[in-house]
């Protein structure tokens, strides 16, 4: 067999395995996209938001898909497993905080999609905000739309506030 021959053989046989999702670790089984829209998004951050309310950080963390990443507003620490998130929202959560976005776009595409944009945080405490930047992606789970990456920083004109300042921080946590 020439080289052609053999060149034609082996880009046959990846096209083929490409195509019926063999090779590279895909599954064979052909994947759907969930059909959605903007407003089905903007619903998770509400979603988000109402287990917040509740004040039981399990409830928070449920919102996050299992393998995902939370790099919070008011810590330094990533959370990277679901005890590390319910451990950040205990003391998120001590707060009383309510969100409410300024601004966003949404963009989404087969099974995932992002929010960021703008959100202030009332803290029901005592009565102050929080502005911030936030990102969220979105994973389509088979079942239900999931936080895969959550991002969530101070606006850059809002002073940093010390840790002994903030009313649901806890004082003797050195990640903070």
């Amino acid at each position: 067999m020439g080289n052609a021959a053999v060149i034609s053989a082996v880009v046959a046989f990846s096209l083929t395995a490409c195509a019926s999702g063999q090779g590279s670790g895909a599954s064979s089984a052909k994947t759907s996209c969930k059909k959605t829209n903007e407003q089905e998004i903007a619903a998770l951050f509400d979603r988000w938001n109402d287990s917040l309310r509740t004040g039981d950080p399990r409830k928070v963390a449920a919102n996050y898909a299992q393998r995902s990443v939370l790099l919070p507003t008011l810590s330094n620490k990533p959370r990277l497993n679901p005890a590390d998130k319910e451990e950040y929202f205990h003391n998120f959560l001590m707060g009383k905080p309510v969100g409410k976005i300024d601004s966003r776009t949404i963009m989404f595409d087969c099974n995932s999609a992002i929010d960021t944009g703008l959100y202030t945080f009332t803290l029901g405490a005592d009565g102050s905000s929080v502005r911030a930047r936030y990102t969220y992606t979105y994973g389509w789970d088979g079942k239900q739309w999931l936080i895969t990456s959550h991002h969530s920083s101070l606006m850059p004109e809002t002073a940093v506030i010390p840790a002994s300042e903030r009313p649901f921080s806890r004082r003797a946590s050195p990640s903070r």
